[in-house]
Order: structure tokens, then sequence, then C-alpha cells
């Protein structure tokens, strides 16, 4: 059956059996349980959803942002509604020093960026300490969001000193792989990691819910000399990841 047709209200809709955007959220909620509904799938835009089952669309909305509200739901901006999917979280150690992309090759997942930001740029007060750059020095910015088969999982802000990465644009997928060429890969760093609530514009980066858990992770990483080679600021999907540390005597 597809969804259209599970939608046609003679099959669920009642009078007096409660608000009538109240139905219609349960209605749906089912399709999704039943698999009508399949994760990543897309609810039909508000206008053809009250065409369908016969409501008004702010009793659509209402109940639309009710499943938002709960997490069933996920709206993209300038896309859509989608059913949210159920992450399976990743272990992430934090006792190895690597990259977001080596991290997924190692699970098997195709790894993509969409770029924000790559350029040579005059860096924040914050960058500029982060770095121990002296005034009127620039640096390498990379500003992208990082996906894994398909699915947003961290939004990433990379600085580095010019004398580290020269040409920005020279970053395709891995930064690690670039830094290596290079003899500039980094063998320590020091990484802290706070809960936080997704802000609207990283909800919507991430595809989740605006106001979802998130992870802010700073990590400054240097050479064997103690050289400075980044700093990084990353956001990640707080239901996509357990960070796990190894401990011993």
């Amino acid at each position: 059956m597809s969804f259209l047709e599970y939608m046609e209200p003679d099959a669920w809709l009642r009078d007096g059996a409660g608000p009538r955007y109240i139905q219609l959220r349960d209605r749906i909620e089912r399709a999704v349980a039943d698999g009508i509904l399949a994760p990543n799938g897309s609810l039909p835009p508000e206008r053809e959803l009250a065409d369908i089952t016969d409501l008004s669309r702010v009793t659509v909305r209402k109940a639309i942002h009710a499943l938002v509200e709960t997490g069933i739901l996920t709206q993209r901006q300038g896309s859509g509604t989608f059913v949210r999917e159920n992450m399976q979280k990743m272990d992430q150690s934090l006792s190895r020093l690597s990259s977001f992309s080596e991290d997924m090759a190692g699970r098997g997942k195709d790894t993509a960026s969409i770029w924000l930001e790559r350029g040579i740029v005059r860096p924040t007060g914050e960058e500029r300490k982060a770095l121990d750059l002296g005034d009127g020095a620039s640096v390498a910015r990379l500003f992208r969001l990082r996906m894994a088969d398909g699915i947003p999982l961290a939004i990433e802000r990379a600085t580095l000193p010019l004398s580290i990465l020269p040409n920005p644009l020279i970053v395709d997928t891995s930064l690690y792989a670039v830094l290596d060429r290079g003899g500039h890969r980094p063998i320590r760093a020091v990484q802290r990691i706070s809960a936080i609530d997704l802000g609207e514009d990283e909800a919507d980066l991430l595809g989740v819910v605006h106001g979802a858990a998130g992870l802010s992770i700073q990590r400054l990483s240097y050479l064997a000399d103690d050289t400075i080679v980044e700093f990084t600021r990353s956001t990640y999907r707080g239901d996509a990841y357990d960070f796990v540390a190894h401990l011993g005597l």
C-alpha cells in the first residue's frame, strides 16, 4: 500500500475520536512504524497532504510539528519533511589521532564533503591565539559538512598556518592525507569535548531537529617538535557517536 492510499481519511479519521491533528499525527506515526514511510523517506507537501486527508493546512502543519518535536520527522530547509533515520551509534576512540576520512574508511563507509568555505583568510582572534600567530598573518581555512554513506555526521572547521598548508584548495577529501604527503602530519593533539544543543543552522546542515543533542569538539594538533599544525572545531551529531577512552595503569 502506498502512503497516499494509507492516508485516505475514511480508514482512520473519526468524529469524536479526539483532535484531528492528533489523529493525523498518530496515522503518520503508524505509517512510519509499519514501514510505509521508510527512513529518509519524504512526506508530500502540506498542501497535498491536506487535500488527501480533507484537513486544513493548519491541522496538517500542527501534526507534522508534533512529529518533528518527538524526533520522528525532520524538516530540512528548502527540501521538505523527511522520516528521521534512527542512527546506530559509532564508537569513536579517543586514544588514536585520525581524520574523519580515515575513521569512516575503517568502517567501510564512503565519505563526501560539502564545502562551506575553503581558502586563505584572515584568522579570528580565537584562531590567531590558538595557532600562536602574529598580527597580520593569514591562515588556510577548511569549513565543510562531513558525510558518510550520504548521511551528514559532522560540521568541521579546520584552520592551519600557511607554513603547514599554503594551498587549501589541494584538500579534496582527507586533510591528513595531504599533511602526510607534505611531511606535516600531526602526531599528538589536545582535544576538548562538550555537550551542546544544536542551533538552527547546525541542525539544518546535519538534518536533525533544532535543539537536538550534539557534541562540540576542539582539537589542537602538533608535530613532534611541538609545532602547531591545526586548530579544528567540529560539531557532531549526538545520536551518531559514543566517544570511548581506553584506560590502563
